[in-house]
């Protein structure tokens, strides 16, 4: 991590780069740079400081931002796609052939380490006696910045491994220290959404739309918990989230990822996007993932793998959130014809883009998407698989269920499927089998359809386990599970910080 002088808190992003969480700009000017005693005097300059902490959750340039590489093209679900020699760096995760100079590997790093400094910002300005600030502001200040501190850690952890742990701006030397083992890192993600939970409101309103709620920080430490494989702790959180009673799922599965409804009541965590705005607050993921004939870079192409796990009817109609995931011949790509030799796989995501009327080919790269990173179906699996790893297979069908049936259901309310009106027959049926083994199967099946293409794969299949990533990426010659299984540590990371023990 860059190190930072603790004396002076450099807040010019705070002070002209608007909050990502948020809808609005927040038009302070500029005025460089404060000790921490001069900027946390107020209101106002507390909430500038916590809006730059969520910048980093953003994908306002795709390739700063490579979560979606680490995520899902190391997966068996997207390839890198694009010109051979295109974001070669991108292609060599592909093929696991891997070394600590590589740019997405360096990418994530930064982007999200950079995350944790700017909450370390917060924490560090508001510790204390603050006269200024009211007690409101400064609560849900820190709890903001607490839960985004933990997410950013727990996307460093499960792609790295153990890391360093930073819990304050630091000086060069003070930031040259030893990784930290996975289980410490884990135990303060726990504290920080813990602490967070008590003090984050169950949901906003207005402007501040796009924050961290009290759902979001317990959706992420039930994740975290079941990450560490602590089953009755994730379940019972993921229970918890649900019975907040904020969160439901949509009608129809593809408002998660339409902009007319993308502020909705199954995005429990959502990182906000808002496009024609100054300064650049667009999803450039648009661009990146659209082909190049619609002023796209053509990244990003699902496999035949994930078209494959979408289940369909005994009568062949499939999972409806298949269409609504991937792009394929015989279907329209908005509202444009798809044309199978826009991708070698013959497939195209469309999650994270739009179509030209919403978005035309002049401004491709400004979308207006948020990216889900928390949505309340994430949760129910989240207690479905920890109700059946716990022993309580019956219970565990109940949120499975829920998601399968709002899934076939997409059929009686959205008026754009053929047969509108009524579900198809034996179309995804509720599951009803209490076998613990086949239960697992059948979750993590439905875990990958449900959330396919929203950067999560590739920590799922290694935390399943050796067996089945070496099912899953039998295809990959170069990948070796216990190699593998965490990213390097950058080479730039080695370099400022000898510390590191490697």
């Amino acid at each position: 991590m860059k190190a930072k002088n603790k004396s002076y808190i450099f807040l010019a992003a705070a002070l002209f780069v608007t909050v990502m969480g948020c809808k609005k700009i927040l038009d302070q000017p500029v005025r460089g740079q404060y000790t921490d005693k001069d900027f946390f005097t107020n209101d106002a300059n507390t909430t500038l400081a916590v809006n730059a902490a969520y910048t980093s959750a953003t994908f306002t340039d795709a390739s700063s931002n490579a979560l979606w590489v680490l995520g899902d093209v190391a997966s068996d679900d997207a390839i890198k796609g694009g010109s051979a020699g295109d974001q070669a760096d991108f292609q060599l995760i592909n093929d696991f052939n891997i070394n600590p100079n590589n740019s997405a590997v360096e990418a994530v790093w930064k982007r999200y380490f950079q995350g944790v400094f700017t909450c370390n910002v917060v924490t560090d300005g508001l510790s204390g006696n603050t006269p200024g600030i009211s007690a409101t502001v400064k609560a849900q200040a820190l709890a903001q910045a607490k839960f985004l501190r933990a997410y950013y850690y727990f996307i460093l952890t499960t792609a790295y491994g153990n890391i360093p742990l930073h819990l304050k701006v630091e000086t060069p030397t003070e930031a040259q220290k030893p990784v930290s083992t996975q289980a410490v890192i884990y135990a303060q993600i726990e504290k920080d959404c813990t602490e967070a939970a008590a003090d984050l409101p169950t949901s906003w309103s207005g402007a501040d739309l796009g924050r961290a709620t009290k759902g979001a920080a317990l959706a992420l430490l039930a994740k975290t918990y079941l990450f560490e494989q602590k089953w009755a702790l994730a379940a019972s959180t993921a229970k918890a989230v649900e019975d907040l009673n904020v969160y439901s799922l949509l009608p129809v599965f593809a408002d998660n990822f339409r902009a007319a409804t993308k502020n909705n009541a199954e995005a429990v965590f959502t990182v906000w996007h808002q496009s024609g705005l100054t300064p650049y607050q667009g999803n450039n993921l648009n661009q990146w993932f659209a082909p190049r004939t619609l002023n796209g870079y053509g990244f990003f192409y699902p496999t035949q793998s994930l078209v494959d796990n979408f289940e369909k009817s005994p009568g062949g109609v499939d999972d409806p959130r298949l269409d609504y995931t991937v792009a394929r011949a015989g279907h329209p790509y908005f509202d444009s014809a798809f044309d199978p030799t826009w991708t070698s796989t013959g497939y195209l995501s469309k999650k994270d883009c739009q179509p030209l009327s919403e978005i035309p080919a002049t401004i491709k790269g400004d979308g207006n998407l948020n990216y889900p990173a928390i949505r309340f179906a994430d949760v129910l699996l989240i207690e479905a698989e920890a109700l059946n790893e716990s022993g309580n297979s019956a219970a565990a069908l109940v949120p499975l269920n829920k998601v399968r049936k709002r899934a076939r259901e997409s059929y009686l309310y959205d008026n754009t499927l053929p047969g509108f009106g009524t579900v198809p027959a034996g179309l995804l049926p509720d599951i009803t089998t209490t076998d613990q083994g086949s239960l697992r199967d059948i979750i993590r099946k439905e875990r990958r359809s449900e959330l396919a293409l929203e950067f999560h794969r590739f920590f799922d299949v290694i935390r399943y386990g050796q067996a089945y990533a070496q099912s899953a990426l039998s295809d990959v010659p170069l990948f070796n599970y216990n190699k593998n299984k965490f990213f390097p540590i950058p080479q730039s990371e080695r370099d400022a910080n000898p510390k590191l023990g490697l």
